[in-house]
């Protein structure tokens, strides 16, 4: 039971990235792949937050939501607006990301710098038969917690609505009224808020490195294609398939089996339901 929880953990945070991504791509239609980089700054000012500055909790999340949120505004206006079409975005937000990793290298260096929990402690439990740390059992129920609460509030608030109209049609959108523009605007931050107010859980079990957001990029990206794009429940079963793939074939296959293994489950995934497990298929009139 112990790698089924060190999976999950993990797989949670996947799934942070994943539902990053899928904000972005409701409201764009297209990916900010500077999204782990996000993620990745938001454990890094957890670190300053933390180590250096010695900051209150409350003051920590405030620190890493405000810095974050910040740079994804600005990269907004950087990358996504002065730039048309989904595929110039991809490029443009690639750019960011290798900008962000030559940031976050100036600023930190590339040592692993190990990040305080701020949230339960280290200390293990034992639940269900496997051991678990408290700081891993928070991220894993933070990231279902903010899976349901994103999801609900899609599908139940006037502004939820309005997004998923702009990713259906975003010039019909338009035409009803809907400020595509400011709405757009606000969930690309909101992602980026989102990335760094998770900085605090998900450090203490990825670590601060220079390479965090690389490698989380790619297993977040996966974590999307298996749960389906734009499904945010789709998006947490994707990072948990991802997160339990890696650790199972870990323990029992070996050291140089995961990421393959996650690339196999991948595929067959694909090959049975092409749009993923919760995705579905638009049908349009032409």
């Amino acid at each position: 039971m112990t790698p089924i929880w060190s999976g999950l953990a993990i797989g949670a945070v996947y799934a942070l990235v994943a539902i990053g991504y899928n904000i972005v791509y409701v409201a764009y239609t297209t990916f900010n792949f500077a999204h782990a980089q996000l993620m990745m700054f938001g454990v890094f000012v957890t670190y300053w937050a933390t180590v250096v500055a010695d900051l209150p909790i409350w003051l920590t999340f405030l620190a890493c939501g405000a810095a974050v949120g910040l740079i994804a505004l600005i990269e907004e206006f950087i990358a996504i607006r002065p730039v048309k079409g989904a595929h110039a975005h991809l490029v443009t937000t690639l750019g960011a990301a290798t900008l962000l990793d030559g940031i976050t290298r100036l600023i930190w260096g590339d040592q692993v710098l190990k990040v305080p929990p701020v949230i339960g402690s280290s200390s293990t439990i034992t639940l269900l038969g496997g051991r678990i740390s408290i700081v891993e059992l928070v991220l894993i129920i933070a990231i279902i917690v903010i899976t349901g609460l994103i999801t609900l509030y899609s599908r139940r608030s006037l502004t939820g609505l309005a997004l998923l109209a702009m990713a259906e049609d975003r010039d019909a959108a338009l035409l009803r009224g809907i400020n595509v523009k400011r709405l757009a605007l606000g969930a690309f931050v909101f992602a980026g808020v989102l990335a760094g107010i998770t900085g605090p859980l998900v450090g203490p079990k990825t670590f601060a490195v220079a390479t965090l957001g690389s490698a989380l990029a790619l297993k977040g990206f996966v974590a999307v294609a298996i749960g389906g794009f734009g499904s945010m429940p789709g998006a947490l079963i994707g990072g948990f398939v991802v997160g339990l793939v890696e650790s199972l074939s870990g323990r029992w296959l070996g050291s140089d089996f995961p990421t393959i293994m996650v690339f196999v489950v991948l595929l067959l995934i694909l090959l049975l339901k092409p749009t993923g497990l919760f995705g579905s298929t638009r049908e349009r009139v032409v």
